[in-house]
C-alpha cells in the first residue's frame, strides 16, 4: 500500500497483516478463526485500503532472545512439530507449555510470527513511516522471560517496546485487557524509561493473581508501575471517567515519547469471562484520549473470547484511528452469518451488578493520583491534578 494512505488529518496508519499470518493465528487452540473474523470485518468495512499494509516476517531466534532466555526459546522451537497425541514432558511443563499454553503443530511458527508482527508494527513507528501502527493479533502480555503463560508463548509486547526504545526515550504502556499485564510489568519493573499502566480485574483466584495497587515498581522503577484493580460489573461511564483522569494526569507527569496500548476485548459484556459490563464504546473513548496527544502509537489486541464481539470491537477501534464513521449494520461478507441474529456493530450493556462501589473507586483514584505525583516530582514537572468532570 502507498505511504500516502492516511487519516483525514494526515496521520499514516500501518496495519500488520498477511494471509499466512492470519492462517497461523487461527491454528491457536481456543482462538480458532478469531483472527480471520477480525480481518474480514475490517476489510468488509473498506478500512484496509485506507492503511499501509505491512507483511510481517517471523521473528528470528536472536530477536526473540532479546527478552526470552535461549533455553526457553529452544524448548519452544523443539515443540514446533508437536503432535496432539505426543506426551507433554516435564521439561515442557517447566517452561509453562502444555496447560494454559497448549502445544499444537506449528506452535513456534505461530509464536515467532506474532512476535514478528508486533516488531514489524514497532518498526513502522521508529522508521517514521507511520504515526500509528496496528497488530490486532499481538498483545500477548503474560509470557515471562523463561516461561509461557496464559495463552502467551512469547511476549511480543515486551519485544515491541524494546524495539521502540531504540528510538524513543520514554514509553508508556497501557493495558486494557481484563487480565493484569503481568509479563510486561515484570519486564520493566525496575526501569524509569517504560511506564506500565494496567486496568484489570483483581479478585481472589482470578488469573494471574497479580496487579495490586500496592505494586508500584522497584529501584529506579519505583512509581513507574501503576495498577488499577477493578471489580466485576464496571460500566462504560465509570471505566472511561477513571481512565481519563488517570491517563491525563499521567501524561502530564511522565510525558512519554511513544505509547503502546493493549486492547484486550475480554472485558466486554458478552465475553465468556462474564466479568466487566463494558461495550466497545468504552475502549473507543480510551483510544480517543490516547490519540489526542498525537504521539507515535502502537495498538495491539489481546484477550477476547467471544470472537464476533472481539472482531466488532477491534474493527470499531480501527475506524476511530482512521476517523471513519461506520454503519451500525454489519456489512455482508464471507462471515456475515456469524453476526446474527441482530447483525449490529455495537453491544448493549447487561443488567450485571456493578460491584465497584463509589467509595472503592474514590480510594483507587486517590492512591493512583498520589503515585503519579511522585513521577511529576522526579521530572520536575509542575503537576496540577486534573479531575474528570
Amino acid at each position: 500500500m502507498s505511504l500516502e494512505m492516511s487519516t483525514s488529518d494526515g496521520k499514516q496508519v500501518g496495519y500488520v497483516y498477511s494471509e499466512e499470518y492470519v492462517d497461523l493465528c487461527c491454528k491457536m487452540p481456543r482462538l480458532e478463526d478469531r483472527a480471520r473474523l477480525v480481518h474480514h470485518l475490517i476489510q468488509a468495512y473498506n478500512l484496509v485500503d485506507k492503511m499501509k499494509v505491512a507483511r510481517p516476517k517471523p521473528a528470528s531466534i536472536e530477536e526473540i532472545c532479546a527478552f526470552h532466555s535461549s533455553d526457553f526459546v529452544n524448548t519452544l522451537q523443539a515443540c514446533n512439530n508437536f503432535d496432539m497425541e505426543d506426551e507433554i514432558t516435564s521439561e515442557m511443563t517447566e517452561y509453562g507449555l502444555g496447560y494454559d499454553c497448549p502445544l499444537f503443530p506449528d506452535v513456534f511458527s505461530y509464536a515467532s510470527f506474532v512476535t514478528g508482527g508486533t516488531v514489524t508494527a514497532a518498526r513502522l513507528l521508529t522508521s517514521r513511516c507511520c504515526s500509528i501502527a496496528i497488530n490486532w493479533f499481538g498483545g500477548w502480555h503474560h509470557a515471562k522471560r523463561d516461561m509461557a503463560s496464559g495463552f502467551c508463548y512469547c511476549n511480543d509486547v515486551v519485544l515491541g517496546v524494546l524495539h521502540l526504545k531504540t528510538v524513543f526515550d520514554k514509553i508508556l504502556y497501557i493495558d486494557l485487557d481484563l487480565h493484569h499485564g503481568d509479563g510486561v510489568e515484570d519486564a520493566f519493573l525496575m526501569t524509569d524509561k517504560v511506564f506500565t499502566l494496567s486496568f484489570h480485574k483483581y479478585a481472589p483466584g482470578f488469573f494471574p493473581g497479580t496487579g495490586s495497587i500496592s505494586t508500584i515498581g522497584k529501584g529506579k522503577g519505583q512509581y513507574y508501575t501503576l495498577n488499577i484493580p477493578l471489580k466485576d460489573g464496571i460500566t462504560d461511564q465509570k471505566y472511561t471517567d477513571l481512565f481519563h483522569e488517570v491517563f491525563t494526569n499521567l501524561m502530564q507527569a511522565f510525558q512519554p515519547n511513544a505509547v503502546v496500548c493493549q486492547f484486550g476485548a475480554d472485558g466486554l459484556v458478552e465475553d465468556p469471562m462474564r466479568s466487566f459490563n463494558l461495550t466497545s464504546l468504552s475502549l473507543g473513548k480510551c483510544l480517543s484520549d490516547i490519540l489526542s496527544y498525537n504521539l507515535p502509537t502502537l495498538c495491539l489486541g489481546g484477550g477476547g473470547y467471544n470472537f464476533t464481539n472481539t472482531a466488532k470491537c477491534w474493527c470499531y477501534l480501527t475506524s476511530i484511528i482512521l476517523k471513519q464513521k461506520l454503519d451500525t449494520q454489519i456489512p455482508e461478507h464471507q462471515f456475515f452469518d456469524r453476526y446474527g441474529p441482530d447483525f449490529e456493530l455495537f453491544l448493549s450493556p447487561s443488567n450485571r451488578s456493578d460491584t465497584n462501589e463509589s467509595s472503592y473507586v474514590k480510594e483507587i483514584r486517590e492512591k493512583t493520583l498520589e503515585n503519579i505525583s511522585h513521577i511529576a516530582e522526579c521530572y520536575g514537572v509542575s503537576h496540577r491534578r486534573k479531575r474528570s468532570k
